[in-house]
This record gives structure tokens, sequence and C-alpha cells, in this order.
């Protein structure tokens, strides 16, 4: 789709802060991120939301945002991971992208309406992207 900034960033129309760049998914830094090491997982083909995902391709994707939770709780220091999908209410991007925050008791974030941040500046969205980028582990 066109007009979708994540099939931009899928077809490398658009710049994104890329920590996994597989064929059944990519995830990238959120730009708008609740804490540095939000990543979105997205599915390569554009679909709107879970239920338009195929099912043969659920578990495959799922797999994908399995490994970057693991990867972003260790990249980050964190003491566990938010996973979280939105279907159409609070979904801001109409493609289907799974939010995985790192996490940490006492963080700060108290049930879903939590303040964004910002990345310092470019080099430090970059920097965090590396490290968990670091942390997915190869497949053989």
């Amino acid at each position: 789709m066109a007009a979708c900034p994540f099939c931009a960033i899928v077809r490398g129309e658009a710049a994104a802060d890329v920590v996994l760049d597989e064929p059944d998914a990519m995830a990238f830094l959120d730009v708008r991120p609740l804490f540095p090491g939000h990543v979105l997982v997205v599915p390569r083909e554009h679909v709107v939301v879970l239920t338009d995902l195929p099912a043969e391709r659920v578990g495959p994707f799922f797999e994908r945002v399995q490994e970057v939770a693991r990867a972003v709780e260790v990249a980050c220091g964190a003491q566990g991971t938010f996973v979280a999908n939105n279907n159409k209410v609070s979904q801001s991007v109409a493609h289907l992208h799974v939010h995985v925050v790192p996490r940490t008791k006492g963080d700060g974030l108290r049930g879903f309406f939590w303040p964004r941040t910002h990345y310092e500046d470019a080099a430090h969205a970059a920097r965090v992207a590396a490290s968990i980028r670091d942390e997915i582990r190869p497949r053989g």
C-alpha cells in the first residue's frame, strides 16, 4: 500500500532504526517510544489488523515478536517486556504492528495512558537499535 508509512519502511523508502529484517517480518524502533528500546514488529506484507494476517503466517510472525522481546529485554537491561497489539482502536498506523516495550519495576507506566518520550538524538536511537540487533540470534 503506497500511503502506508510502515510499508514505506519495509520497502526501504523511509528511514527507520531497523533491528530485524527477515522475510516474514521487520522490526524497528518506535519514533515516539515509551522508553528507549521500544520496538515495533510488523509483517512485511500490508495487513491492517491481526485477524487479516493469514493463519499460516501467525506463528512465524509471532516467533519474530518473541525473538525481539528477548533481545529488547537483554539489550536494554530490562526486567521484562510489555508486548501489545492494537486492532483498529488506538492503532495509530493502519498496518499490523506489535509493540515490544522494555519494562522495569517502578518505571512509572500506569494503565494504558503512558507519556511518550524521545531519543536524545539520531545517534542515541542508532545505538539502542544496534544493541537490540546484536541480541537477535542468527537462525541457521
